[in-house]
């Protein structure tokens, strides 16, 4: 059997392929593991359209008994068209690559293909796992970057919001008392007030912390003092560890872990970013595959295929694809903050 009509049978279809990758899964990332922040929209277009619609209550004037109420308008509205992003990737595999396998006949060359196209999955798989935690950063930050450092989507923009400026947290010796809690509550209240009502009583702030600010908050005074009155075994084993979490002030910290070159996918180290949970301004669209298999059909999450060489019969490319777009729709809720030890842009 030509290893080609191998490529071309039943176990390597789109779809079966595409079915292959979710049941691998995924390589942790932590931005993904927090419930109800991202709430995914599989759309059936390559682009999706948001509206802005303010729900803002105003006060009613008062008026003599009998005469007619004042009249409201209808809600202004402002609807546009966003394009959905392209993740794309490829592994080839030569017939060199494969040709002891041939020797063995159909059901062991099949065998040991679907490892070896397994195999480059998961590799792509990892790298479209970086970029999309990567993009879900940057969500979170209110701007998306591309691989090369170029602005994708600035949310802040997009919605014609300035982004506020950030809050400066004093971990120092000079720190009086009660200072970190007075600028958490100054962190819950904008995010609150930004989000003007959406997620009610269920909205949680988060926070990711570089190491640096990590470090200067876990080893402050006032958050010692507090867990060590009624939690001293935790402080010693738990509260404070790197790359961990634990509430303080209404606000789950979390010490961010990031790519170890600190760069790639990181918060700045001396900064930490806040972003509200349960709110739903996080969505992540996801559209359709290029292929007239999948056209009009609802979007998944990642997608794969073997394009085979059909006029040498030499190779065939392992390919993934994904249409992710992860959008902020209330960026004035995002809020920085820093440890006043250097800048955190």
């Amino acid at each position: 059997m030509p290893i080609m009509d191998v490529f071309l049978g039943d176990a390597f279809t789109a779809r079966s392929l595409t079915a292959a990758v979710d049941t691998y899964g995924y390589v942790p990332q932590f931005l993904d593991t927090i419930p109800n922040l991202w709430v995914p929209k599989p759309v059936r277009t390559a682009e999706v359209w948001i509206e802005q619609r303010d729900f803002g209550a105003a006060l009613i004037q008062t008026s003599p008994r009998g005469a007619p109420p004042s009249q409201r308008g209808g809600d202004q509205r402002k609807a546009r068209a966003f394009t959905t992003t392209r993740l794309a990737d490829a592994s080839r595999i030569w017939a060199h690559e494969i040709q002891n396998v041939r020797a063995f006949g159909e059901e062991a060359a099949v065998k040991d293909l679907q490892l070896e196209v397994g195999r480059r999955q998961m590799k792509m798989k990892s790298d479209f796992n970086l970029t999309k935690e990567h993009m879900r950063l940057g969500a979170v930050q209110g701007v998306v970057l591309d691989a090369d450092g170029s602005v994708i989507y600035n949310w802040f923009d997009e919605f014609g919001v300035t982004a506020p400026a950030a809050v400066v947290f004093n971990f120092g010796s000079s720190a009086k008392e009660g200072d970190i809690r007075v600028a958490a509550n100054g962190v819950k209240r904008g995010i609150v007030r930004a989000l003007k009502g959406l997620g009610g009583a269920n909205v949680q702030v988060h926070a990711l912390c570089g190491d640096t600010f990590w470090d200067g908050f876990i080893s402050s005074a006032e958050v010692r003092k507090t867990y060590q009155a009624a939690a001293a075994l935790m402080l010693q084993n738990q509260v404070g560890q790197a790359w961990e979490s634990f509430p303080f002030a209404n606000i789950v910290w979390h010490n961010y872990r990031g790519t170890d070159d600190g760069s790639t996918v990181a918060v700045p180290t001396n900064g930490c970013r806040f972003f509200p949970v349960g709110a739903g301004i996080f969505q992540v669209a996801q559209a359709p595959a290029e292929r007239f298999e999948f056209v009009n059909t609802p979007g998944q999450e990642t997608y794969s295929w073997i394009v085979p060489d059909r006029d040498r019969d030499s190779w065939a490319d392992v390919e993934q694809y994904s249409y992710p777009l992860h959008v902020c729709t209330k960026p004035d809720a995002l809020l920085s903050g820093n440890n006043g030890a250097g800048s955190a842009t």
